[in-house]
């Protein structure tokens, strides 16, 4: 381990939690102090990361979550990705005299999955009590917590929205606030409190479930549903809209356990959620580069950047063309993930950068791609970015257990606080296209195609959680990563720090959706030579930043030896075990 790293790679025997936040993770970790097992360090971390990242996720957001457990030696995806309303319809949209989902306000609201997944984990693979996991997250919200830099600059971003549009968000975040200095979100903790004592007496099983009913059939939802009827909120298009959300539709969702989506690589079996989210992408792209001989190209080569962009672009044209949620849309997945179709795809890498979105026609389908309105001006003051940013954890235990969860949505700056709960909704249907007969085309109760993409992979024993925040790039920023464990022989910490890259050659995720053709943002730490290379081949290569891109954790366990790692881009991930 001769290479520098920014920080250890963590090893010991007792736990280990790594996240995009230090609170978050030394919360997690006290849960396994006091006896939890690694899904309650889970949900406690989760809890805390809605308190202290509200710039990242909320109450309002969702989460996807992938899960070993030793017990059962299985894993499995607690599918938190809520869906559309009932009311949201193409044609609804269209007589909006509107193109597009707007990617901020009260119209792309999806029904709130985080709250139900983390219970649901809680309840069936935890062991701690609700108010043992919620404890830390309540201190910090009405103790205070320290602001970190980003939520000052988004807070400081949206100040104008929040003083003429959004009344909720300006009482509970203006002025804007000093970075460093303590913040309390009273509102959110007094949610939390009330959903405790609603949930009453009784075992911890009927206790969790009457938390989630508080939730989804009680006084949130009914504080939900009456803001959402009542108020007309500015949001991205320029013009004030009232949200389609309503109680029935919280009532009727719930979150839920389902299989993965498994691929053998390099003797690791890698695990993702299905198709309603991005997460076979990352597995279509090890399909790709398995016809490749990529341990002898280099890490930070330029052919090697060349070849995994190159992959990436054909993965990603086809997550547009065939990805959408499997229970409303025949995802032919078993094709898209066949030896021969990667086989007969990878002969498309050339030479040369693409400049083309070439999907394929697996099985013999014709494939469709949308259309993409060009990107409408955004009304000043309106609420910019659409895609704000997302968090990750990953705990370990000593049991064998392990979780890697992508926790989003419910943004400070996407959408207006709901007065006295202290959360906004969150915006995740604007990732649904306005336009019929697509895999990913809007559809009451349907799951939003999510970029949310939490990573298991399991090798001899070992078992491996991974993941980074950053929308399209996830499923290539974590690629990279785990190419790197796999082909260069990198610890987690080295892998996490080594250089990064990604391509958005395709349709953004996010409105306005508008795509990047042969764009290739680079850390300058490749270096000019490297760069000059990649132009020479067409890529229009973006240098970044040395450390700007990714931001990456992970976990490990062999069943004797627990190892962390975490990301110091951002200044605000860590790790922490024994």
């Amino acid at each position: 381990m001769g290479t520098f790293t920014t920080r250890p790679e963590l090893r010991g025997t007792f736990g280990m939690v790594a996240s995009t936040h230090w609170l978050a993770s030394a919360a997690g970790m006290a849960a396994l102090e006091h006896g939890g097992n690694a899904f309650d360090a889970a949900v406690t971390a989760g809890f805390v990361l809605q308190v202290v990242e509200p710039h990242m996720n909320g109450p309002g957001g969702e989460a996807p979550i992938l899960l070993y457990s030793a017990d059962r030696d299985e894993v499995r995806v607690v599918c938190g990705q809520g869906v559309a309303p009932a009311a949201a319809t193409i044609e609804r949209f269209h007589e909006l005299g509107l193109e597009l989902v707007p990617g901020t306000g009260l119209l792309p609201a999806s029904v709130p999955g985080a709250f139900d997944a983390w219970l649901l984990l809680l309840r069936d693979f935890g062991t701690l009590s609700l108010a043992e996991v919620l404890e830390p997250a309540i201190g910090y919200a009405e103790g205070g917590y320290p602001l970190v830099p980003g939520i000052r600059d988004a807070i400081a971003s949206m100040e104008s929205v929040f003083r003429d549009e959004w009344p909720g968000s300006a009482e509970l975040y203006l002025p804007v606030p000093a970075a460093g200095s303590l913040f309390r979100n009273r509102d959110l903790a007094a949610s939390w409190r009330r959903v405790l004592e609603e949930a009453g007496g009784g075992g911890r099983e009927r206790q969790i479930d009457a938390a989630r009913d508080a939730f989804y059939r009680g006084f949130v939802a009914d504080a939900i549903a009456s803001f959402v009827a009542e108020t007309e909120a500015m949001d991205s298009s320029g013009e004030r809209h009232r949200g389609l959300l309503t109680g029935d539709d919280l009532a009727s969702w719930q979150a839920s356990v389902e299989p993965p989506v498994s691929l053998d690589y390099h003797g690791w079996r890698v695990f993702k959620t299905g198709p309603w989210g991005q997460g076979p992408v990352f597995l279509q792209q090890l399909r790709l580069l398995s016809q490749f001989e990529l341990g002898s190209l280099g890490r930070e080569s330029a052919d090697f950047v060349h070849v995994v962009v190159e992959c990436a672009k054909l993965a990603f044209a086809d997550r547009e063309a065939w990805y959408g949620d499997p229970a409303s849309f025949e995802v032919p997945l078993d094709d898209l993930l066949s030896p021969g179709y990667a086989e007969e795809r990878a002969r498309l890498v050339g030479e040369e950068a693409s400049a083309e979105l070439r999907p394929g026609s697996p099985g013999g389908r014709e494939p469709r791609l949308p259309r993409i309105p060009a990107a409408p001006p955004v009304a000043p003051g309106t609420g910019e970015p659409t895609r704000s940013d997302t968090c990750h954890i990953d705990v370990v235990d000593r049991h064998g257990n392990v979780v890697s969860a992508t926790p989003s949505g419910g943004w400070l700056d996407g959408s207006p606080v709901i007065p006295g709960l202290g959360f906004c909704l969150g915006t995740r249907c604007q990732m649904f296209w306005l336009e019929e007969g697509l895999p990913s085309s809007l559809e009451p109760g349907k799951r939003p195609r999510t970029t949310l993409s939490p990573s298991l992979a399991r090798r001899d024993g070992e078992t491996l959680a991974f993941g980074t925040p950053g929308g399209d790039m996830q499923d290539q920023w974590s690629l990279v990563f785990f190419l790197s464990l796999v082909h260069f022989g990198l610890g987690l910490q080295q892998a996490i720090d080594a250089p990064m890259f990604h391509t958005e050659h395709f349709p953004e995720s996010f409105d306005p959706r508008q795509p990047r053709p042969r764009a290739v943002p680079l850390e300058s730490r490749f270096g000019d030579e490297v760069i000059a290379d990649l132009r020479r081949r067409g890529h229009l290569v973006e240098p970044r930043g040395p450390w700007s891109l990714g931001r990456l954790s992970a976990a490990a366990t062999d069943g004797k030896l627990l190892r962390a790692a975490a990301n110091p881009r951002g200044m605000q991930g860590y790790a922490v075990g024994r």
